[in-house]
């Protein structure tokens, strides 16, 4: 197995660093360059950066943040919200950042995960999926969570690793900051059903919840948010607990550093 990552998440919207609960409530939780620098100097193993509010006020994602990250840090990090072309991506990328996160326009346009992948390469394309439970079904919604696209979560998943990407970032609106725990049964299927990465988020709020994704839900990372935003736990106390269970976790010096 390989070793689990911890990737804590930074929503951005108006340049600040912002997290609610079930994608609503917005709370400020500071400088997204400031944060970044904390994270990389902390043991993070990626960050992810997802301009929320980009798709539904038609802009695209600002390029001058992956360039000013580019210089700061020195970890992977994955930058998205409002990519809706190959063109966007493409200069993402060569402002600095290592993924492209992608999925309302992906999930309008589906042929756009296979340009990027033959573009960029697979490694490079992460697709984001935010799904609702209803009714008894995992359903794809888009536009920040807004749109229900009626489309089945397991379903789409499969879609998306067929077109060529190289990750799915599956974020559970209904556990989103309750730090409740990772929607386990979701996570699972997914995971089960596809043969590359699955980034479980939201809900995590405590170690054990991470551990129970990796194990039960067998995700291959996990992201964070209000737990490590607001100090509740640092990313040092989650890779020790997952050591502690025999998950396999990358545990070096920077980890010791006080968040």
């Amino acid at each position: 197995m390989l070793a689990v990552r911890i990737m804590p998440c930074l929503d951005i919207k108006n340049g600040r660093v912002v997290k609610g609960v079930n994608f609503e409530g917005l709370r400020d939780a500071g400088d997204p360059l400031a944060q970044a620098e904390k994270y990389n100097d902390s043991g993070a193993d990626e960050l992810v950066f997802l301009d929320i509010t980009a798709t539904n006020e038609k802009r695209g994602t600002v390029i001058e943040l992956a360039t000013k990250l580019a210089r700061r840090i020195f970890i992977p990090f994955t930058i998205g919200g409002g990519v809706s072309s190959c063109e966007q991506a493409t200069k993402l990328v060569q402002a600095g950042a290592d993924k492209i996160g992608i999925n309302s326009a992906a999930v309008a346009n589906p042929s756009l995960i296979s340009e990027c992948a033959e573009s960029l390469g697979s490694q490079c394309v992460v697709i984001a999926i935010d799904v609702k439970k209803i009714d008894g079904e995992y359903l794809v919604f888009t536009k920040a969570g807004t749109h229900n696209t009626g489309i089945n979560a397991e379903k789409w998943a499969m879609e998306v690793r067929d077109k060529g990407a190289g990750e799915i970032l599956l974020t559970s609106m209904d556990r989103d900051g309750t730090n409740t725990g990772f929607d386990i049964e979701i996570t699972k299927r997914i995971s089960e059903k596809v043969n590359i990465p699955v980034i479980a988020s939201g809900g995590g709020g405590t170690p054990e919840h991470f551990a129970d994704a990796v194990t039960t839900g067998k995700a291959d990372a996990l992201l964070g948010a209000a737990l490590f935003h607001f100090n509740k736990y640092t990313i040092n106390q989650v890779k020790t607990h997952l050591a502690d269970r025999n998950i396999p976790v990358r545990l070096t010096q920077q980890c010791d550093v006080n968040q």
